[in-house]
């Protein structure tokens, strides 16, 4: 079985045995908690849009390994035509859902570890690559769902890894055996780990000799013995528990984080794709980088349309769609978009081949697509909320709306356009506030600040990557100028 159905995936999750706590509580059923579903049918979508005829060019490609149909998510890519189709692939799925659909951190981890582990084994003789070809296949044919962990809590920025006061502030391996290796820390931060089958680990920082025990990457299963996860509050995540659709704003689809405690968790060695070679941790911390820096330049993107098209259908029901400075919001909000857009399809255009054979992106590219990603959702977000006005945020609640005696006093002073029903009005309201304030701001605002590395996380790569010396030489040249 190459490509599961939406439903075979949710079926496959009901199966795991996740340890999941939230609001102090152990989640004995995540796969049906209103707070947790949302996040689950964002995922789904990936799978039932790969069996839908119209989008399996961008939803499914074919094996590098095998020669079978695959869920691109599982893919690794074979020219710049792939990369290419990863972003115009994350912009539907945004589209889809207005929300983090969470498959591209494990993508993005994939390429990453295919090219650093056989780098790696070409110097130091190791097995990582041929230990990675063979999870990598498992997860093909089984149309797995993968979260790539990388962020350590990190503690003291000021100190490495092997310097913190508390060991386990970043993941390292506490015992190595005959069979295998046993890991002990966190990964923070995790979109997607309360719908992954597997957890593929990497260090998160370029490491020093003295750093070897955290410079590992291996795959377990999310419900492998020894790992548990936190999850993490959302703006309006209650909200779920209260029945109501219109209230929560996108009533279907959702984005959800974890911390993911790794407690004393055993690796068996076929799993391992780095221990100890600290030298070849900053290649696959930079290449993993990359990889989701240009994946923003899609998934965004697609979000994008869905609170720009929100803004759009607010404008006509608020009576002010024809309004020139309305209309003048709506194209700003369209070209920053399709900038992000420019900028994932260009790092993808300029993509080249690695030593392993597959592609990488044009690194100081994608990290100035992932620096304007931190900055134009939010002028779109801006933009969105002065459309919307001021109601998006006073509006009272379904119950207000249904309730016999203050629902047609409701009706009457809420309404916009005549031939609106208020209640209409109010739901793309509450679809804007929840793309801009409420529990997708993390899959859309939030998230395009700190998701794939803070803004200045950017400008450093930027910074090393620009060449100045060249540019320095070039205008030099211009000038005649010989010292």
């Amino acid at each position: 079985m190459a490509l599961m159905t939406g439903d075979q995936y949710v079926e496959s999750m009901r199966k795991m045995n996740l340890q999941i706590y939230m609001f102090g509580e152990k989640i004995e059923n995540p796969v049906d908690n209103p707070i947790l579903r949302p996040s689950l049918n964002s995922v789904k979508m990936t799978y039932d849009l790969a069996q839908m005829p119209e989008y399996q060019g961008l939803m499914t490609t074919t094996s590098h390994i095998t020669g079978e149909t695959i869920n691109r998510f599982t893919h690794i890519h074979q020219s710049t035509e792939d990369l290419k189709n990863k972003v115009k692939m994350q912009r539907l799925c945004g589209q889809k859902t207005a929300a983090c659909f969470q498959r591209c951190v494990g993508m993005d981890s994939f390429n990453a570890v295919y090219s650093t582990t056989y780098e790696c084994d070409q110097k130091h003789g190791t097995s990582y690559h041929k230990n990675f070809l063979k999870y990598l296949e498992y997860c093909q044919k089984n149309d797995l769902t993968v979260d790539g962990a990388m962020t350590d809590p990190k503690g003291d920025r000021g100190l490495a890894p092997h310097a913190q006061a508390d060991p386990d502030l970043y993941l390292r391996v506490v015992e190595r055996r005959s069979d295998g290796i046993i890991v002990r820390g966190a990964k923070a931060h995790q979109t997607g780990i309360v719908n992954s089958h597997e957890v593929l680990v990497m260090p998160t920082v370029s490491m020093r000799e003295a750093d070897q025990d955290y410079a590992v990457a291996f795959a377990v299963p999310s419900d492998a013995k020894g790992i548990y996860m936190i999850v993490g509050r959302q703006s309006c995540d209650t909200r779920k528990l209260e029945g109501s659709s219109l209230d929560v704003g996108n009533p279907d689809f959702g984005g959800m984080e974890a911390l993911i405690v790794f407690d004393d968790v055993f690796v068996p060695n076929e799993r391992i794709f780095m221990d100890g070679e600290y030298d070849f941790s900053g290649m696959l911390v930079e290449r993993f980088a990359g990889y989701h820096r240009q994946s923003y330049g899609g998934c965004k993107v697609g979000v994008g349309d869905v609170l720009i098209g929100a803004s759009a259908v607010a404008a006509e029901f608020n009576g002010a769609a024809k309004a020139s400075h309305i209309k003048d919001k709506l194209i700003e909000m369209i070209h920053l978009n399709e900038t992000l857009y420019c900028c994932g399809i260009a790092c993808s255009s300029e993509g080249t081949e690695t030593a392993s054979g597959n592609y990488l992106i044009n690194l100081l590219l994608a990290n100035v697509c992932k620096q304007n990603i931190t900055r134009f959702p939010y002028e779109i977000a801006r933009l969105a909320e002065d459309i919307a006005g001021g109601i998006m945020v006073t509006a009272p609640s379904e119950k207000d709306l249904r309730d016999p005696k203050i629902g047609p006093v409701l009706e009457k002073y809420f309404k916009g356009v005549a031939d609106v029903p208020t209640i209409e009005r109010m739901k793309i309201l509450r679809l804007i506030e929840n793309l801009t304030l409420g529990s997708a701001a993390v899959g859309y605002r939030t998230e395009s600040m700190h998701g794939a590395g803070s803004p200045q996380a950017q400008r450093i790569m930027i910074a090393r990557q620009g060449n100045l010396e060249e540019k320095k030489a070039l205008a030099k040249a211009i000038a005649h100028i010989e010292v």
